[in-house]
């Protein structure tokens, strides 16, 4: 399917719908001119795109489903880092909290990080550290950015949502920023993992590893997952990627310490952090 055709598909259902291009665009969280261009195949849609606009008409996920997968040449797209960040971050950070197909409507999202806090977990003095990291942010953008994350952290407390996070300990240990901080930060993963919905798993050090660590994901039920490199945010929906996705996260959390044993390991780690405070 070329982009004018994909344009032609969305534009069609739109005007079934009896919905103004405007009115779509407030539901998508995008600019009417950006819709304007997908629908007269001057812009290439991504997933995600496609995704918001099917949700903000309204259709039967039968119809969503038998167009995305119509619409996909491949299912898998990668979008650079270096794009997302002339678009504004904290404007990425909402877009993916507006985006109905992924985030508001998740029932169950798995999380496997072998390089940072998760997002929905960080403080937010841990995630200005993040995003202090070069290529670091300027002030504005770095605020506003964190300040979106903070916002998206309202997800973990709404009903009929399950998290299941699965990080390794190197991820704890790591000092991307001052130890007091880093003790606050593994005092908030204790404090969320008692949550009734929220599943933390800590993989130690100590024993066989099932898998390198490779990159961080987030498994969205068993509809897509977005897995984050050095240079990119790739989204697939593939069901043998998801599956490839799935099977990872399990291996891991087959050997990650829960419940009690996990926030002993993360309290003794954050016991770690305060005498070099102290020091400093």
């Amino acid at each position: 399917m070329t982009t004018e055709s994909i344009g032609r598909a969305l534009r069609a259902l739109r005007e079934a719908s009896g919905l103004t291009g405007d009115a779509v665009a407030r539901r998508a969280s995008m600019s009417a001119g950006k819709l304007s261009k997908i629908e007269n195949g001057r812009t290439l849609p991504t997933v995600q795109d496609v995704d918001l606009i099917l949700s903000a008409l309204g259709v039967s996920d039968a119809v969503k489903e038998q167009f995305l997968t119509t619409a996909r040449a491949e299912v898998t797209e990668a979008t650079a880092w270096r794009l997302l960040r002339r678009m504004g971050p904290w404007k990425h950070q909402n877009t993916i909290k507006a985006i109905e197909a992924i985030e508001a409507n998740t029932a169950a999202l798995r999380l496997f990080q072998g390089q940072l806090i998760p997002g929905l977990l960080q403080t937010p003095e841990y995630a200005t550290a993040v995003f202090s990291l070069p290529p670091a942010l300027p002030d504005e953008t770095r605020a506003r950015t964190v300040a979106a994350r903070m916002e998206r952290q309202a997800t973990l407390y709404e009903d009929g949502r399950s998290f299941y996070f699965v990080i390794c300990e190197h991820v704890l240990r790591w000092l991307i920023c001052e130890p007091v901080v880093m003790a606050v930060q593994l005092d908030r993963l204790v404090s969320l993992s008692r949550l009734p919905n929220v599943t933390v798993g800590v993989v130690p050090l100590a024993g066989r590893m099932p898998d390198f660590p490779m990159t961080c994901f987030s498994v969205h039920d068993d509809r897509l997952v977005i897995v984050e490199t050095f240079h990119s945010e790739i989204t697939t929906r593939d069901p043998r990627d998801i599956q490839t996705y799935v099977d990872t996260f399990e291996r891991f959390a087959d050997v990650a310490l829960f419940g009690d044993d996990m926030r002993a390991l993360v309290e003794s780690i954050r016991d770690e952090f305060l005498p070099q405070q102290e020091r400093t």
